[in-house]
């Protein structure tokens, strides 16, 4: 089974450079334009995914009610697949975490897979969740082919790093853009150890 992690489109908190976080924002209408095209993109290309799954907020719901109008397949949201809980820093920008936050910044980025942030989850935790709620879609889902999972780009560059080996101290690296696709199998979340 294919499996597409697709960031939500743009929200104004993108374009600000905000923490976004479980805080729960709308798509401005470029993310709308985004999601769209995106979607009018995997029409074209002929991909033909069975069901879309999203994230509880709301940028990522109306990314996919976007796609799933377009692609005419019904879309569900499933628990786990938020964003990650950033407590404090939400709101802020990554400049005015350093600024404020100096001793507790530091201490999370030279440890960001284990370290929680002020009031907080740590990557580990978002992880933990996000491998049991996409472990659940596969289940549900045995027979279909093709899956798209909207979700936020912690997520989905906590998934990388941990399917490629990659410190998580190395996460930028992987750069997700807004309504980007990033690919996966349903194998690579098969082989993973159950807790």
């Amino acid at each position: 089974m294919k499996i597409w992690l697709i960031r939500h489109g743009q929200t104004d908190w993108n374009v600000r450079g905000r923490i976004q976080g479980s805080s729960d924002t709308d798509l401005n209408e470029e993310g709308k334009k985004q999601a769209k095209e995106l979607a009018l993109e995997l029409v074209k290309t002929k991909h033909d995914p069975e069901i879309i799954y999203a994230s509880t907020q709301k940028r990522a719901k109306e990314t996919a009610q976007i796609i799933s109008k377009y692609l005419k397949i019904p879309y569900a949201t499933k628990k786990g697949l938020e964003e990650m809980n950033l407590g404090e820093w939400e709101g802020l920008s990554w400049e005015q975490v350093e600024e404020r936050y100096q001793e507790e910044y530091q201490v999370w980025k030279n440890n960001r897979r284990y370290q929680n942030t002020p009031n907080g989850e740590s990557y580990q935790e978002l992880l933990d969740r996000v491998l049991a709620a996409i472990l659940e879609i596969i289940e549900e889902n045995a027979e279909k082919e093709h899956i798209l999972i909207v979700t936020h780009s912690a997520v989905i560059m906590s998934l990388l790093c941990y399917f490629s080996n990659t410190p998580f101290e190395d996460m930028l690296q992987f750069k997700i853009t807004n309504a980007g696709i990033s690919e996966f199998d349903s194998e690579q979340f098969l082989c993973v150890p159950k807790k």
